[in-house]
């Protein structure tokens, strides 16, 4: 890859470093361009992390999680700090290289639809034209997406919001006021803002909002410090219950390292949130609900002989629809279209993203495969 010196100088890689850290990189293709991206952190550069035509594009950083507001947050935050809606979608990191505004997932593919999508929803342009070295990180959220779909009543097909602004090279975040400052000017969307707090009022203060966006089965909220070098996230019983169904339903899909991270999160929530032993007793039932149905229903599924997987709907662009498509089988997803249509100018596709070890795990215990325990 060319301007090999630049990226590595960017990344603080030394000289004699540098051809075994691009090794962990993988290579891939968007629009005839070749870039390389890095599924996993590694050698202290983020997940996501990209290198296209030499110039870096940052990963996103993980943000830590609090299973106790109190003294979680109080212990994290040491000065004032916002409140924000986190958003049930995927994050996206949008950035211009060589005029052409890109769309980056959280592993640094950058995706056809995700990058059809920011250039139909926003005005990269304008932005980018004022501040070519930052990037937009934010949520593509709604029910129409390849990822995460989620229902937003405000949000008909997809929308993208911002949560954070940042130096495409460095990764170091703008200010929250600047951020906003600049979504202002520059017309763009962002997150919903539940307000600014000193850490000792901000517990009581997020524990209402928790418990307005769990009644109406949001995700959490996210926690940044005002000059946006601190984050902190804290996620609703509601969003717990949805992922433990999802990955239940796919019970062959999801391991020990994605379920039982969710059920701690709710064993912590109960102690410190919980105000009598009959709500503990009401959110153990739908916990255990949340888990057992939904795999009960997926082995029937399987002895129907129907489809398991995951549903998706998209709309866009037709040749991005397409370019999509092809993107997923690549990444070896078989997929199993259920509806393809025109809807004006756009194509609108319904598929499932098969899960294969679900339903081969499923159809041999089915058949008497005995388990070695």
């Amino acid at each position: 890859m060319g301007d090999d010196r630049d990226w590595a100088t960017v990344l603080g890689v030394p000289d004699e470093d540098r051809e075994d850290i691009l090794g962990a990189f993988d290579a891939s293709v968007f629009e005839g361009r070749r870039y390389r991206h890095l599924t996993d952190a590694r050698h202290g550069i983020e997940r996501g992390t990209a290198i296209v035509d030499g110039r870096v594009v940052r990963g996103f950083p993980s943000i830590p999680r609090t299973l106790v507001l109190d003294p979680g947050i109080a212990e994290h935050f040491d000065g004032r700090l916002t409140v924000e809606e986190k958003r049930n979608g995927y994050n996206v990191r949008v950035a211009r290289i060589d005029g052409d505004v890109l769309g980056f997932t959280r592993g640094g593919y950058i995706c056809p639809y995700t990058t059809s999508k920011v250039r139909e929803l926003l005005d990269p342009d304008s932005f980018f034209e004022a501040h070519p070295g930052l990037m937009l990180c934010g949520e593509l959220i709604g029910p129409e997406n390849p990822y995460t779909p989620h229902e937003y009543p405000e949000v008909e097909s997809a929308a993208f919001e911002v949560f954070d602004i940042r130096d495409r090279e460095s990764g170091r975040p703008l200010a929250v006021d600047r951020r906003r400052e600049f979504c202002e000017r520059h017309d763009l969307a962002m997150v919903p803002n539940f307000g600014e707090y000193d850490p000792a009022e901000a517990t009581d203060a997020v524990r209402e909002v928790i418990g307005d966006l769990d009644r109406e089965g949001k995700e959490g909220v996210v926690l940044q410090s005002m000059d946006g070098t601190r984050q902190l996230k804290y996620t609703t019983s509601a969003t717990h219950r949805a992922d433990l169904e999802h990955a239940f339903s796919l019970p062959f899909d999801y391991g020990r390292d994605f379920v039982f991270p969710r059920i701690l999160r709710e064993v912590f929530q109960a102690v410190e949130l919980d105000r009598t032993n009959g709500e503990s007793r009401q959110r153990a039932q739908e916990l255990g609900e949340a888990i057992l149905l939904p795999a009960i229903e997926a082995v029937r599924a399987v002895e129907r002989g129907e489809t398991v997987g995951e549903d998706h709907t998209v709309r866009g662009d037709p040749d991005a629809i397409e370019a999509l498509l092809s993107h997923l089988r690549e990444m070896g997803i078989t997929l199993e279209i259920q509806r393809d249509r025109r809807v004006g100018d756009e194509r609108a596709v319904s598929f499932v993203k098969v899960s294969q070890a679900t339903r081969d795990n499923v159809e041999n215990y089915l058949d008497g495969q005995l388990i070695d325990e």
